[in-house]
């Protein structure tokens, strides 16, 4: 089979398509057809070698975290799957760095989750990453009826489907976002928007904030926006803020879940929660998709294809 690989770490040149095995699912474990293969920060911190410490030594690694496909072959003890099943799923990648820039994939049967129905696979494949993670952030911020939310980077990955599932639970959702996504953001549920660019302190003087989701990695002095006793999502732990006046803080990362994977799922078939893809590539031409993704300003996803 075909696969991307990183030998060496660095720019978007290092990555390299190769001729390897097809793996063998072991007990417990599935092994998939890769029909789509999102880009996303944590392929590009793998490529650039910000998880080098973390990771048993190889030959090379495959990057991507997240995929769509089809399942072609079951390990020992696998009930819950059934051969040409579409499925969706998040990999365990610093476990085991073998991810889905490539023809298939093993992983473990219990991070999987049936694709939506009604969704081709390139747009099912966005949701496992970016679902999770919102998903986790709103929960965080308990946002419920009677609650303001404020989602920084409204329009991204996360941040969108912060503000749909912020917006679902009832509470009042201000996003910020950049000047050119205001309708974008509002479609997704939105109340209230701002502009990046314009000052968030002055702007929210006079607004009780419960909760801030600060999917844009604002840092520290987001903080100040928050009422007392209220709460901070942030999504990565260098820009947490210490906690004033009694706020907590919290600090949410992915981790593969088939369980609640599924529920985003039934969100997506409800049609309340949105997919939104920018631009495919094929599996080859990663280098140019991982170039596109650094130049940043992408609404939606980019997503690769093997086939």
């Amino acid at each position: 089979m075909r696969a991307v690989v990183i030998q060496e770490f660095g720019g978007p040149e290092v990555l390299r398509s190769i001729e390897t095995p097809v793996p063998s699912p072991g007990a417990g474990e599935v092994l998939v057809k890769v029909g789509a293969s999102p880009v996303n920060p944590i392929d590009i911190g793998a490529r650039v070698g910000a998880f080098a410490a973390f990771l048993p030594p190889r030959e090379y690694y495959v990057p991507g975290i997240e995929f769509a496909g089809t399942v072609a072959e079951l390990g020992a003890g696998v009930t819950d799957s059934t051969l040409g099943d579409p499925v969706i799923g998040l990999i365990p990648w610093l476990a085991d760095p073998v991810g889905s820039y490539a023809d298939y994939v093993v992983v473990p049967a219990d991070v999987l989750a049936s694709a939506p129905r009604g969704v081709d696979l390139v747009a099912a494949a966005t949701l496992p990453l970016n679902g999770i993670t919102a998903d986790a952030a709103v929960r965080a911020a308990d946002a419920q009826a009677g609650h303001t939310v404020l989602v920084t980077g409204a329009a991204g990955g996360v941040g969108g489907y912060a503000v749909q599932l912020a917006a679902a639970s009832g509470a009042r959702v201000i996003a910020v976002a950049g000047a050119g996504d205001a309708d974008l953001v509002r479609s997704l549920g939105a109340t209230d928007f701002i502009a990046r660019d314009e000052s968030l302190a002055e702007r929210l003087r006079e607004v009780r904030i419960d909760a801030v989701i600060d999917a844009a990695l604002l840092g520290p002095s987001l903080i100040t926006v928050v009422r007392d006793g209220g709460r901070f999502i942030a999504l990565l732990p260098p820009v947490a803020p210490e906690s004033e006046r009694d706020i907590t803080v919290s600090t949410v990362q992915q981790a593969p879940d088939g369980r609640r994977l599924a529920e985003l799922v039934e969100l997506v078939e409800a049609g309340r929660l949105t997919l939104r893809v920018a631009e495919t590539y094929p599996l080859a031409e990663a280098a140019a998709a991982h170039a596109r993704f650094e130049k940043g300003g992408v609404r939606g996803r980019l997503v690769l294809l093997p086939n």
